[in-house]
């Protein structure tokens, strides 16, 4: 029989626990993918399950969260410390927005995890706003502001500076259609090795795995419901790798010479390297942190690769001799992913949007020395911004005499994704996370 909260001491369990450590680690400057697989790591796959729906689901909801706390926390939630502010965010998430839990579960797992981080008196102010913002849950959002940007930030959780950029240029419904693609929970894709796509769908439904169309991209699987890649056989054995459609299409776009020598710079976790691998003699895997590269090698193992060489070194100083094609898979502000990394949009400033332009003008400058004459350089952004993408190459073409933009092969990618000559794919249009690619030659 289940007893008041009041009256019982609740065990907190482990993913609750590791919820709140994740993000005392994104506090600290961790990013969210690394934190969870540290945190997360000793759950079992259930629990991993459940924590990802949670936390991945907080920060996509958190300014919406923030603004119905915000004027039920006495003097407003700014005040408070930042773990505790996390606790009440997360506690709020599994009142709000996940209907498999309890509201008596979500306060008095809450409120014993308040008073254990952080004593007596966080817990009943903890206990107080949970069980009000539960009183009161079908007037949230009847208050929402009267500016439009203001409404749209608030209501999709998304920064107001972004918000406005994109109302600027995109207008008022694509913009909200772009926030609701944000706000979605991630697919996982899939896509096939040493198989074609029909005998790994054979292998993932066999094991129990549910598999849909992926977007865009021919060969992916789209999986349907929760599942442990590990714990599926198709994945251990090396028969498939995770890849989102708009990645794939970038390698699909650059349309490399079979039997080419091919550089892949900034190339960890090392997806776009091994769609190269296809149909590559060799490529040149690298990176400026061998500890990323780690990824890549488990990768190249499970796959059994041998045409991939991973190297550690600046991209800025690229330490080889001229290749056949490059692709430069240039840093940026990550904005065409935020639906996969919900914590980027609340790390992200204005100013961070010259940091990385300077940054990729560098890389691609440098990246051009190392392609032989009439080879390919590509350069691609996961970025949804024009100071990212298009000025960049403007900018290095009108430095670069003899280079040119250069579309692909009909039929390389889908016909809708090419703006141009440019590869373009978007969330809200498309389904899939944010792209953009150039396809530049060099003078021969």
């Amino acid at each position: 029989m289940n007893q008041s909260p009041t009256t019982t001491k609740t065990p907190v369990t482990d993913a609750r626990r590791a919820a709140a450590d994740i993000c005392a680690d994104l506090r600290s400057g961790t990013l969210l993918d690394a934190a969870f697989e540290r945190r997360a790591a000793q759950l079992d796959g259930r629990d991993r399950r459940w924590t990802q729906e949670l936390v991945y689901g907080m920060l996509r909801k958190r300014g919406w969260i923030d603004h119905a706390l915000s004027v039920r926390v006495r003097g407003g939630i700014a005040r408070l410390d930042g773990d505790l502010t996390d606790l009440i965010r997360l506690g709020a998430q599994q009142l709000l927005e996940m209907g498999s839990v309890p509201a008596y579960a979500a306060i008095a797992q809450t409120v014993e995890l308040a008073k254990q981080r952080h004593g007596i008196g966080a817990s009943k102010l903890v206990n107080a706003v949970l069980r009000r913002l539960d009183r009161e849950r079908s007037s949230i959002g009847a208050d929402l502001p009267v500016d439009p940007i203001d409404a749209l930030s608030t209501e999709f959780s998304h920064p107001r500076w972004l918000v406005a950029r994109w109302m600027a240029r995109f207008g008022a419904e694509e913009t909200r259609a772009l926030l609701e693609a944000n706000n979605r929970e991630a697919p996982v894709i899939v896509r096939p090795w040493g198989v074609v796509r029909e005998q790994l769908e054979a292998m993932l439904e066999s094991a129990g795995v549910r598999v849909e169309e992926a977007p865009l991209a021919r060969d992916s699987i789209r999986i349907s419901g929760p599942v442990y890649l590990f714990d599926v056989a198709a994945f251990t054995q090396g028969a498939c790798f995770v890849q989102d459609p708009a990645a794939t299409l970038v390698t699909q776009y650059a349309a490399v010479p079979p039997g080419a020598t091919v550089a892949d710079l900034c190339s960890a976790p090392g997806g776009k390297s091994i769609e190269l691998a296809r149909t590559a003699a060799l490529v040149i895997s690298a990176d400026l942190s061998p500890r990323r590269l780690e990824r890549l090698a488990s990768t190249k193992q499970r796959l059994d690769l041998n045409n991939i060489a991973p190297v550690a070194f600046d991209a800025r100083e690229p330490a080889i001799s001229p290749v056949d094609a490059v692709l430069v898979d240039a840093p940026c502000t990550g904005t065409g992913t935020f639906r996969r990394h919900p914590d980027a949009r609340w790390r992200l400033r204005l100013s961070d949007l010259a940091v990385t332009a300077m940054m990729q003008r560098d890389i691609l400058r440098s990246a051009a020395h190392v392609v032989k004459p009439g080879g390919l350089l590509i350069y691609s952004t996961c970025s949804l911004e024009p100071e990212e993408n298009e000025a960049q190459v403007e900018i290095f073409l009108a430095t670069h005499p003899g280079w040119a933009l250069e579309a692909p092969p009909a039929g390389a990618v889908p016909e809708e994704t090419i703006d141009g000559g440019y590869l373009r794919v978007l969330p809200q249009a498309h389904g899939a996370d944010g792209a953009f690619a150039a396809r530049l030659r060099s003078p021969a």
